[in-house]
């Protein structure tokens, strides 16, 4: 305090207070040559570094240190951060009862069958080129909100109506994510698509009773097919199974009888080669073996002669032996 008294009671001559201002100056431009010579870019970020307004480089996370004075300006970008934009409703009030505002002015789409649905859905997405994401358009958020709106309308107008509400919401929702990704990439807006979600599909509300009816109608058709189309499966294996039972019996018989056939030539020719060997000796051995096959068959002998009957022997049980 005192100090600063006898300093204000000094008598200053004018060269110091002169020096003492340089002295000052040259403090103050320290002072902003050290504060705007370094900066720190985030772990989730990338810094855009301009030079005089124009672009110098592309800076990682991390202490950098750039030209002071403001000749160096660093734009920070988040590049890790999942952005979502919302189409057809609005979250009011986020949380576990979380609170939708509709939007039907982007929700209702007409169809590639001339039908209205109102559509809602989600993209989802990051900044993958920080540079392309500030130089290459303006207005981002509402080119992306845009662009998103045109490419979902296009591809809801390739489907019918009975496809965007039921089956093919998922391919649709594949079909606006790849489309949308194209055109940013054609306009170099440095953007990723996450990803593209429907989250809900439905008719407007003044047919929405009249289209559950049509669709439980559907349901219960696609019921009765799928239980028909069971049934005939169950006969048709049945039939298969007895198809291939009897083709199977069918070749056993037919393997068999081929074997029998086989063994029936191969016992004639061994007969054949014995016959032409010894014609007289064959002849009796088959007379004989014929002969020892038929009589114990036999229930009565005739002796006949010249003269008639001799001798008539029973062969039965009690009778002549």
């Amino acid at each position: 305090m005192e100090s600063l008294e006898r300093w204000q009671k000094k008598d200053w001559k004018p060269h110091e207070l002169v020096r003492m201002g340089w002295l000052l100056f040259a403090a103050l431009l320290l002072l902003i040559g050290i504060v705007t010579s370094w900066y720190t870019v985030a772990p989730e970020e990338e810094a855009v570094v301009l030079r005089f307004g124009r672009y110098a480089t592309t800076t990682p996370p991390g202490l950098h240190f750039k030209l002071p004075f403001f000749v160096d300006k660093a734009i920070k970008v988040p590049v890790t951060e999942v952005r979502k934009v919302e189409f057809g409703f609005r979250t009011v009030k986020p949380g576990r009862r979380s609170v939708y505002r509709s939007r039907l002015d982007e929700a209702l789409m007409l169809t590639g069958d001339l039908n209205i649905a109102e559509v809602e859905w989600v993209v989802q997405y990051k900044i993958k080129d920080a540079k392309e994401w500030i130089f290459n358009v303006r207005e981002q958020e509402d080119t992306i909100q845009d662009l998103s709106e045109s490419v979902m309308r296009a591809v809801v107008g390739d489907h019918t109506v009975t496809e965007v509400l039921t089956r093919e919401r998922a391919k649709i929702a594949g079909e606006a994510r790849d489309v949308l990704q194209e055109r940013f990439d054609f306009y170099k807006m440095g953007v990723h698509v996450v990803t593209v979600q429907l989250q809900n599909a439905h008719p407007p509300q003044k047919v929405r009773a009249s289209f559950d009816d049509v669709n439980a109608a559907q349901q219960e058709k696609s019921r009765l097919e799928n239980e028909a189309q069971r049934d005939l499966n169950k006969v048709i294996q049945v039939a298969l199974g007895e198809a291939k039972r009897e083709v199977s019996e069918a070749e056993g018989y037919a393997a068999d009888r081929v074997n029998r056939a086989k063994g029936d030539i191969a016992r004639y020719n061994e007969i054949l080669q014995v016959y032409q060997a010894s014609k007289e000796v064959t002849r009796r051995r088959l007379y004989l073996e014929t002969i020892e096959r038929v009589l114990p068959k036999v229930k009565e002998i005739l002796v006949v002669s010249e003269e008639g009957v001799l001798k008539h022997l029973p062969l039965g049980k009690g009778g002549a032996r």
